[in-house]
Parts: C-alpha cells; structure tokens; sequence
C-alpha cells in the first residue's frame, strides 16, 4: 500500500513538473510531494524554473514551505517566481490536507483592535527599555558561487564580528571588540564592509506600524513561539510609504516596497517575530532579492524583564554573491559605571528549536 501511495504521490508530482502555468495549490501540492517523496534540492528547482504561475505567490507561502524542509535551491527558485507574479491575481486561500483543529480567527473588529493595540506598543517600544549594554555576535557567511542563478546556499564562514552594544537614553552605540577571535581598536561597524545592520531594537516595528507608512495588515494564522501564544498578520507595505531602504556599496540607495509577518504575542500585545521581503527591486539595482528575521524576547536586566532581540537573520542575493548575517544579542546587563563584559569567548550559536515557531 506504502509503494503504490507512493507512486501515486509520484505521478501527481511528475504531472505538475512537465505543466507550463500552474496555480499556487498546485506549486504547493508539487512541493509538498517533492518532500515526501525525498527528491534532490537541484531537481525541484531546475523543475521550478519551468513553471509559469497564474496567481501571485506571497512571501508567507514561501515562509511557510520552507519551515517544511523546502531546500535552499527551490527557495531560491520561489522567491524568483514570487517576485515574477507580484502583480498576478490574489490565490485563493489554500485548503491543506487534513488539516489539526484550530481555534477560528478573530472577528474583523478583534483584529482591528489587536492591530491599534500592537501599534502602540510598537511605537513606544523604545522609551520603555532601560539603559543597558549587551554583546552582539555577527557571523556572516558567503556563497560566490553566482553562476548558479537561484544560488546553492553552500555557505562558508567568512567571519564573526563581536561588539559592544550600548543603549543608552533611547540610543545605540556599536563598539567593534574583535574579528575571528582577534581584538581590534578604533574599528566603526561601517568600516567591516559587507552586509551590516544596525537599529535593529525599534526601527523595524516603528517602519511597520507608524501610521504614515499605511501598512495592509491581514489575519493569517495563529502561532505558538517560544511556549508563548500569537496572533500572526501579514502585512505589505507599497513604495510611496516604504521607509525600508537598501545600498549597495554606499552609493546607490533604493527604497523599495515590502511585506512579511508579524507575531504579536497575545498576553502583552507586543510583537515578538517580524519577518520582512522587499520586492519589485529594479532590475537594474545590483542587490536582486533580500530577506530579514527579527526575534524578540523577554531578557532580565537589572531588577526586571524586557523585550529585546535574539537573533537576526539576514539573507541577500546580489550581483556578484549570496550572504547570510546571523546576528545574535547576548548577555544583557544594566547599564552602569562599573558594569563589564568580557570578550574573550563567543558564546556558541542559539539552538535552533528557540527560534522555530510550534504548528498548531
């Protein structure tokens, strides 16, 4: 019975593979199959670069695969037909197979109001933290191999940065400590060349949820993050009112529009996971595609607990190379004269299942 389901399974997949425009539940139902049936990462992406989608593929979709075990080459492949069908009708929501019970979404009004209540943590994220200093350890990582245009995501080590992150009075200051395990004076963040990021403590949530940048939120789904409940929403955000900017080598600058998730936890209302997709980047702007992750979590510093980032994932697909930061904030204390942190160990990375979101 296995084998037979199996070929079944099989045949479905090969059907879908050799058609030229597909919908998104038949993207989904090939990937989906795919990954039951173990078929090599490269095969189902060369099989992608076929398919013509007739609906758009939203970057949840993609998010949602891949948390499936989707390989690096096809979600490559996905984010370029994503980008492809930006402008192709909206799917229609998607059935899964026999999908676990769930609680119903909540009413138009209730999303209304969980929205205006995350706002305003959003936009008062910031005055609530107390002055503090933590470690922030960046390791990035390349893959030069661009003659592969959907990138295999073979990456190597390139280096791990370690700096001092002080916030005091509602502002940052990044001090470099040391590169690969060597200490290092008078080096600026700018200075590290490659992909950086900085502001990452409340300049993600204000560009999302400030009035002025008239964000379309829509339910999605409900999540459970860290033993912690959460209302997820999808969101998009178009150009004019975009205030997410990407350079390339400090001299060209596009603003571009985005869209992504949001986790609001449903106990505080403050927002705990934020992921976000530019799109419609110019064909001619070097930087072809790029994703960020932001994890927040509660943290004691000094006598109470605070929402701070983890982690950080970015990913980029440029010209010339794919790159990933994984930027982690550790060992957080009050902010004080005499308050010390060493650099002379890198904690090791997070494990993976603190940032790997509960199905429901």
């Amino acid at each position: 019975m296995l084998k037979t389901l199996e070929i079944c399974v099989f045949l479905c997949a090969a059907t879908l593979a050799s058609a030229q425009s597909i919908t998104i539940r038949d993207l989904v139902q090939f990937i989906n199959s795919s990954i039951q049936l173990k078929q090599s990462d490269s095969d189902v992406a060369k099989t992608l670069h076929r398919m013509k989608l007739t609906e758009r593929l939203d970057s949840a979709t993609v998010e949602e695969l891949q948390r499936l075990g989707t390989g690096p080459k096809t979600i490559a492949a996905l984010r370029e037909m994503a980008d492809a069908s930006a402008k192709l009708p909206t799917a229609a929501p998607q059935m899964k197979a026999s999908p676990p019970p769930q609680a119903p979404p909540p009413d138009t009004v209730q999303q209304g109001k969980i929205i205006e209540a995350a706002r305003q943590s959003a936009l008062n994220y910031s005055k609530q933290l107390p002055n503090y200093l933590c470690l922030e350890v960046v390791r990035r990582a390349f893959d030069r191999n661009i003659k592969d245009p959907a990138g295999s995501e073979q990456w190597r080590g390139d280096d791990t940065v370690v700096m001092r992150l002080s916030y005091f009075e509602q502002k940052e200051d990044y001090k470099v400590m040391t590169v690969n395990g060597h200490a290092v004076e008078n080096k600026s963040v700018d200075q590290l060349g490659g992909v950086t990021s900085q502001g990452e403590f409340g300049s993600m949530l204000r560009a999302i949820f400030a009035p002025e940048s008239e964000a379309r939120f829509e339910w999605h789904h409900w999540a459970t993050l860290r033993g912690r409940k959460m209302y997820a929403f999808s969101y998009d955000i178009d150009q004019p009112h975009s205030q997410v900017s990407i350079r390339w080598e400090k001299t060209d600058k596009i603003v571009p529009a985005y869209r992504g998730l949001v986790y609001i936890d449903v106990d505080t209302d403050m927002i705990m996971h934020i992921f976000q997709e530019p799109y419609d980047i110019p064909a001619t702007f070097p930087v072809r595609a790029s994703s960020e992750v932001l994890d927040y979590d509660f943290q004691k510093i000094g006598d109470g607990e605070f929402l701070v980032p983890l982690k950080v994932v970015m990913l980029s697909r440029t010209i010339q190379y794919l790159s990933k930061n994984e930027i982690e904030f550790r060992l957080y204390q009050k902010f004080g004269a005499d308050t010390v942190i060493k650099f002379d160990e890198t904690p090791p990375p997070l494990p993976e299942d603190k940032l790997k979101e509960k199905k429901q």
